[in-house]
């Protein structure tokens, strides 16, 4: 009967079979998944249970949006489950890039240094923090920059991390997760590895992890280790697929005073802001989200196993630890990409009959081809994948809202690039 099911959406008898066969191996680590899950679901109702959310929490506000119990509550709940002291989670924040340019130009001042001790950062970044020439940059505005790059093997050069601390550094930046990069994503204890080091040499420097991707793949986040900032995107992990648009930003209170200050105006912060119509929606998106990284985490490392399995280089590995939802793909030419995303595109529930097309996209310096039927556009927690047109021409599959889902994703991948003859099954 499943196969029936699958033949009508287009998945062949022999690619089906071929996933059952690579899923066989897999149900310990589905297991292990599960298991964070269960931890991080207590942790979040914990979180709503002890800040009293109720009914009169999910009504909107307009205008200013003074005195908004829903919105000021629902930062207490970002604050108790990812133990910070306060957080900043808005509906006028965009997008993970918008967040964190928020967070470091709220707390970074003309003449000040920000810090890179994992290598180039994401694409879009480049532009805030000056790298590629832009108005308004962070570098416009006389904020340095300098980074250290990892090693070959992935890992930290603690060795040049402590010569590039300086008396000008005033802020270090680690983004967690790989970005359009072939290099490891880093685990909840590494960056506190990294974070202990840094402070070590230079205890007044703010650290800022961007965790997009990263909500609750472990049962630790990198505020439990010493961050000073915690910056991620709701349309990614932390919304459940529900939050339509949103951002958030949590910390010490200074860090998020100040970019409070920044997000709307100085002397008013986080007392306004409306919250419209959003907050049953970043509400249930944030108490569902475990079990929706659980379901992307699940087809993540199936994708990696279908994969390694047909030859490609995938990273991380089936086999290996995960820290966040991307699984990268690396598929060597730009056909190969455009049939994989074809196949992601086929799977979705919105907008399944379009063809993913390279294309220039603003923030990127590269076209980028981009698959996603999403309820919410551009939801990376939702069924999606994408990756700039270059070499190594991988591709960065991400999301599903339900394990079953990204399964039929993966499967419809293998299905595009068998049709065309790209791998043999």
């Amino acid at each position: 009967m499943h196969n029936d099911i699958y033949l009508s959406l287009g998945v062949s008898a022999e690619v089906y079979q071929y996933g059952e066969q690579v899923l066989s191996g897999l149900k310990a680590r589905f297991e292990t998944i599960d298991a964070t899950a269960e931890y991080n679901q207590a942790k979040v109702v914990k979180a709503m249970q002890d800040n009293r959310v109720g009914a009169q929490c999910f009504a909107g506000t307009t205008g200013y949006g003074h005195d908004d119990i829903g919105r000021d509550t629902l930062e207490k709940v970002y604050a108790s489950c990812f133990h910070t002291e306060a957080a900043l989670v808005r509906p006028h924040i965009t997008c993970g890039t918008h967040a964190l340019a928020v967070a470091l130009s709220a707390n970074l001042l003309p003449g000040d240094e920000l810090l890179s001790p994992v290598g180039k950062p994401y694409d879009t970044l480049e532009e805030v923090i000056g790298i590629r020439e832009s108005a308004c940059s962070l570098k416009e505005y006389g904020v340095t920059y300098r980074q250290v790059n990892l090693l070959p093997d992935g890992t930290f050069d603690y060795e040049n991390i402590a010569k590039a601390v300086n008396e000008k550094t005033k802020l270090v930046t680690i983004q967690r997760s790989k970005g359009y990069q072939m290099r490891p994503s880093f685990s909840v204890a590494q960056i506190g590895e990294l974070i202990a080091f840094i402070k070590k040499i230079k205890p007044s420097v703010t650290v800022m992890v961007d965790n997009c991707y990263g909500e609750f793949v472990e049962e630790l986040e990198p505020s439990d280790v010493g961050a000073d900032m915690m910056v991620g995107s709701l349309i990614k992990n932390p919304g459940g697929g529900l939050a339509p648009i949103g951002g958030y930003i949590a910390g010490t209170q200074k860090c998020i005073d100040r970019c409070a200050y920044r997000l709307s105006a100085p002397g008013v912060g986080q007392d306004v802001g409306a919250s419209l119509s959003v907050m049953t929606n970043f509400y249930q998106g944030f108490f569902l989200s475990p079990n929706v990284v659980a379901g992307a985490l699940k087809g993540a490392i199936f994708a990696a196993a279908v994969y390694e399995k047909l030859g490609f280089r995938v990273l991380p590995g089936p086999d290996e630890e995960r820290h966040d939802i991307i699984q990268a793909i690396e598929l060597g030419c730009a056909e190969n990409m455009e049939a994989f995303c074809l196949g992601i595109q086929a799977a979705a529930p919105v907008d399944s009959y379009v063809t993913p097309v390279p294309s220039p996209i603003p923030g990127y310096d590269d076209e980028v081809i981009m698959a996603a039927g999403a309820f919410v556009q551009g939801s990376s927690i939702e069924l999606s994948a994408d990756g700039p047109i270059r070499p190594p021409y991988a591709v960065y599959y991400q999301g599903g809202l339900t394990w079953h889902h990204a399964k039929l994703g993966v499967l419809m991948s293998v299905q595009k690039l068998y049709e065309k003859g790209r791998i043999s099954l």
